[in-house]
């Protein structure tokens, strides 16, 4: 992992993922709620072709959102199903979780 800052000085964690992608976690500058952005860098769209899987050019028109948006909140809830996979194996809540999440 690399850590530094965004040109406009939010923090950034660089990684590569399993299959080499580029990705990172990156501090939002959203200003009204604590929010952070994460997943892969750049898309390396593909297309399937009679030699097998090929890049696959997307028109500078085009937008591709390749990362989540997510609040303190939503990492909250984010973080008993990574923690019990880095336990297990299983992304699945454990079953005290599954409980109280099914009662709210």
């Amino acid at each position: 992992m690399k850590f530094g800052k965004t040109a406009r000085g939010f923090s950034i964690i660089d990684f590569k993922d399993r299959y080499d992608v580029e990705c990172n976690i990156q501090e939002s500058s959203l200003a009204t709620d604590d929010a952070i952005w994460i997943g892969c860098a750049n898309p390396e769209p593909k297309t399937l072709s009679d030699r097998g899987w090929v890049p696959y050019k997307i028109p500078e028109y085009v937008f591709i959102n390749t990362r989540m948006h997510l609040t303190r909140s939503q990492v909250k809830e984010l973080l008993p199903i990574l923690a019990n996979f880095v336990e297990t194996g299983d992304v699945e809540l454990i079953p005290e979780q599954k409980r109280e999440e099914n009662s709210k």
